[in-house]
């Protein structure tokens, strides 16, 4: 064991420390089991990456390996990766070179890059940095065992081919580090949309939809299984299509989101990300007519500038995004919207810098992801416009962006108090083990005392009696 092993000690220790104020993903195992091997699996960025290490797992777990939280027994240490921003990267590397140290500990043991950084960054970190000994692509875990045989025979493990045609329908996800009560499922891959400062059309390839069966098939498993949440999952799920090869029969995304709503009302149905353009009225008409699919949606804006908007390729103006956001309301008058926002983009002035202050105002976003822009190579906009953006100003204008959300989540959640939600509960809170905490139909998460008889999975009616811009605080009451 790694106890008995100064060096060995010396390195985990580093590998948490560095690991701390990062998104990551360690998977559970019973290690007790001899002559088993082990995977260890870190995943960032977003919640496809997540979702696609459950795909791995699945993957490995039928070629005979098993999941483990202890990375200096594993056999095989995975990473899987996200090159949407820069500091992703800087992040990934760091971890490398810390597995490096650790794989020199352990003769034989394979270090693989899984994902986005994958495909772009494949020769670097191969053949140059010598940093790990397998890169796969999105689109080619099948062939994770077939490489990781030639790695061991001394081969370069290496596929990052795109496929107009992988879903990985057929594969049931091993739910890993679940908490048993929420799970997510892939129901399409890539994108289509170009927009000039993303590298996903470039890593994940183009868009293609799931077969609707194989998707209601695998919420109902997870019905069956306990779970009582599923999220719907693709870069931009409104664009959803899939058409029956043997009826010929289109199913769009709103007739999907009915078929798995309609499995039973107690299973909560949410799905991300929408792009502004393919979100319909036919979508949100289905959200209002089924009480278990959450009123909430995180669309995205990027930018509150039409000009803006046009350079990024967005191929929606300010005044569209704006009347996006109306019908929502409209239709869902208790609909939660959140966003994406990116500060300083190419040639922004402060004069377009307050539009996207003001678009935070006017959707009343519940939250919001926010980020300077990071310039990617390969994507259009590193191509076509020049980063004249000052790092210092980009950084100025994101904590502008972040003090007004944060005073506009503040103000959301506030006028949540004396409301009375229902609330699933996903298991204990983070910061006492005598209250739960579980999110409602809004995606807010409501911190509560708990009540004897309830547990993880239940749905029980919470009264909110404190509200911070992170958190809803209440305590279980009598359905009202």
């Amino acid at each position: 064991m790694y106890d008995n092993n100064p060096t060995l000690v010396g390195i985990r220790k580093e590998i948490d420390e560095s690991r701390q104020g990062e998104a990551f993903y360690l998977e559970r195992a019973d290690n007790s089991i001899e002559g088993s091997r082990f995977f260890y699996i870190e995943s960032y960025g977003c919640q496809m990456n997540f979702s696609d290490s459950e795909i791995v797992a699945s993957i490995l777990a039928e070629a005979g390996y098993r999941p483990t939280r202890a990375m200096e027994e594993a056999d095989l240490i995975l990473i899987n990766t996200c090159s949407i921003r820069e500091k992703a990267e800087e992040t990934v590397r760091k971890r490398l070179r810390l597995f490096d140290k650790l794989k020199a500990q352990r003769p034989g043991a394979l270090v693989g890059v899984l994902g986005c950084m994958a495909e772009r960054l494949k020769k670097k970190l191969l053949e140059e940095e010598k940093l790990v000994d397998l890169v796969i692509g999105p689109d080619a875990y099948r062939d994770l065992p077939a490489l990781i045989q030639g790695a061991e025979e001394g081969e370069k493990g290496i596929n990052v081919l795109l496929s107009r045609e992988e879903t990985y329908a057929d594969i049931s996800p091993l739910r890993l580090d679940s908490n048993g009560v929420s799970a997510f499922i892939s129901i399409m891959r890539g994108c289509d949309n170009m927009c000039s400062f993303c590298v996903v059309p470039f890593t994940r390839g183009r868009e293609r939809s799931r077969s609707a069966f194989s998707i209601v098939a695998e919420a109902r498993s997870l019905f069956e299984k306990g779970y009582r949440e599923v999220t719907l999952l693709g870069q931009n799920v409104d664009s959803y299509k899939w058409e029956n090869p043997e009826s010929g029969q289109l199913t769009t995304f709103a007739e999907l989101l009915e078929m798995v709503a309609q499995l039973d009302p107690t299973l909560r149905v949410r799905f991300s990300t929408s792009h502004p353009k393919d979100i319909t009225d036919e979508v949100l008409y289905t959200m209002a007519r089924y009480d278990n699919i959450c009123n909430y949606i995180h669309l995205p804006v990027q930018s509150g500038n039409s000009r803006i908007l046009e350079l990024m390729n967005r191929t929606y103006d300010r005044e569209w995004y704006m009347d996006k956001v109306r019908r929502i309301y409209e239709i869902i008058p208790d609909c939660a919207i959140s966003s994406d926002i990116i500060t300083g983009f190419c040639t922004e002035t402060e004069e377009e810098h307050q539009d996207t202050l003001s678009m935070i105002e006017f959707a009343n976003y519940s939250m919001s992801y926010m980020f300077f822009y990071s310039e990617r190579p390969g994507t259009l906009a590193a191509r076509k416009y020049p980063d004249d953006i000052p790092m210092n100003v980009k950084k100025r204008r994101l904590q502008e962006v972040i003090r007004l959300q944060t005073q506009v989540s503040f103000r959301h959640n506030q006028a949540d108090i004396g409301k009375t939600f229902q609330v699933l509960i996903e298991g204990d809170s983070r910061k006492s083990e005598s209250e739960f905490r579980g999110r409602n139909s809004q995606n807010k998460m409501i911190v509560f005392p708990k009540v004897k008889g309830l547990k993880p999975g239940d749905y029980t009616w919470v009264r909110v009696n404190e509200a911070t811009s992170a958190t809803l605080k209440g305590e279980v009451v009598e359905k009202t």
